[in-house]
């Protein structure tokens, strides 16, 4: 067993989901002795292979056991959560499962892997993808990972070369020592302020990212994100869905420029990018600039866009029938990321609500009242979008679902439907989370979907009046 930082300590992993689980496997591989907690009993107890080497599995423990050295924390847990607040207290350190990979990368023999960091509010997921298909397409061993789904531990035990790396304001809250070669911030708006308890908290844990790395990406665009790469990385870099000048990436002449790394060029058409909209090119250009950061040729960024499958669940049209378009934008889960889906339509049903984290909707119903031909809302907090949506567009007709189930998604697509008329899009972007009524983001669309084939199969010769 090769020597390591970990061998030896008493660490206790809070947390028994995805990231839990593999910072368990990735410690007692290297010879620490593990402890894991959970609030669910039920979900330590199918950790069985865990236990079996060696593991010791504490359900709903509020205090770290006698000579633990180290917490490793998921990122869902809230830095007052009670155990990691007495840990904090008794002076043992806590650290999130990202800086525990970090750690274990900068031990590999043959050397660590290049990190290249994304975060944001919104785009992270498809921006790190897009950056995962470039580099691909430049020959480069490289995996997407972090909130994208792979946890970071796991992508550093398989030996990746090159990682790209998505990070939520949760598990950036946590690191310490994380140096990605290239990061970016690919914007800033009101979301988690329930966790971080402000909107500054929130970004601070974001400009982590540009801690001690050698180039900072910012969107010149975005007031935030400008703000929080000041004075970060060793050079500075910006893109802009407007026409480069000298230090940027941009738009010109329908082509996507980089006049940042060496020489203007020609990067790849803005017909390259899908799906279609400014937010999209805003991710291509983030993606672009931390592959060029890594010295990646112009023609392999055409070649990586061009490739490029978006995502489940951002922007996917599920079906067309008579004239009208059934989107899944389930990913749009705060309202900075609902106006993007909303202004990528001209008309719009629209099924929204879930929980707002604290987040306000007045901006967002206020900026696109005049697309909304109705309003279906769903979840717990409906009633803050019935609310602006009675200040901002009293003239569209609003509906609300009061189950909450997959059958409510049902009765919510049925409602939508009846408003729907030829050249409008029945569009879910909800605007919040969605754990009020299902697993996930992703649960919520496939519900969505289903509920969509439901109505389009009860009524098979569709005809919307006047």
């Amino acid at each position: 067993m090769a020597a390591s930082r970990y061998r030896g300590l008493q660490v206790l992993v809070a947390g028994a989901g995805v990231s839990g689980r593999s910072a368990a496997e990735a410690l007692l591989a290297v010879g620490a002795s593990v402890t894991v907690t959970d609030a669910s009993a039920d979900r330590l107890a199918a950790l069985a292979s865990l236990q079996a080497q060696g593991a010791d599995m504490r359900p709903g423990i509020e205090e770290p056991p006698e000579g633990t050295d180290l917490v490793v924390t998921s990122p869902g847990w809230r830095a007052d959560a009670p155990l990691l607040a007495a840990a904090t207290a008794a002076g043992i350190e806590v650290i999130g499962e990202v800086e525990l990979a970090w750690w274990l990368d900068q031990e590999k023999p043959e050397g660590p892997s290049t990190w290249l960091a994304v975060t944001g509010t919104n785009g992270k997921t498809t921006t790190v993808t897009m950056l995962e298909s470039i580099l691909r397409a430049a020959g480069a061993d490289v995996v997407a990972c972090g909130n994208v789904g792979l946890p970071v531990v796991d992508a550093v035990r398989a030996g990746n070369r090159v990682l790209a790396v998505e990070l939520s304001s949760f598990q950036l809250h946590w690191q310490q020592a994380l140096r990605p070669k290239a990061a970016v911030v690919l914007n800033l708006a009101d979301d988690h302020l329930d966790w971080h308890g402000s909107l500054e908290a929130y970004g601070a844990a974001k400009a982590k990212i540009f801690e001690g790395n050698e180039v900072a990406v910012a969107n010149a665009d975005d007031e935030w994100s400008v703000r929080l790469a000041a004075g970060a990385g060793l050079r500075r870099v910006s893109f802009t869905l407007g026409e480069p000048g000298p230090g940027q990436l941009g738009v010109a002449d329908a082509e996507l420029v980089d006049r940042a790394f060496g020489e203007r060029a020609a990067l790849a058409a803005v017909s390259d990018v899908r799906p279609a909209g400014p937010h999209n090119l805003v991710n291509a250009l983030a993606a672009a600039a931390l592959a060029r950061a890594h010295g990646v040729e112009p023609a392999a960024v055409a070649e990586g866009l061009r490739t490029f499958e978006p995502g489940a669940h951002r922007s996917v049209i599920i079906a067309e029938a008579a004239g009208v378009s059934y989107v899944d934008d389930s990913k749009a889960t705060n309202p900075h990321a609902a106006d993007a889906a909303l202004r990528a339509h001209e008309r719009v049903v629209w099924i929204a609500g879930g929980l707002l984290k604290g987040a306000d909707v007045d901006g967002l119903v206020a900026d696109n009242a005049g697309r909304l031909d109705a309003a279906v809302l769903i979840g717990r907090d409906r009633a803050e979008f019935a609310a602006a949506l009675d200040r901002h567009a009293p003239d569209v007709p609003v509906r609300e679902v009061e189950a909450g189930d997959d059958a409510s998604m049902l009765q919510a697509v049925r409602l939508a439907h009846e408003f729907a008329r030829p050249g409008s899009v029945v569009l879910l972007a909800p605007a919040a989370a969605s754990m009020d009524m299902f697993t996930d983001y992703a649960q919520r669309g496939r519900a969505f979907a289903d509920a969509v084939t439901s109505v389009l199969a009860e009524n098979p010769a569709i005809t919307h009046g006047g």
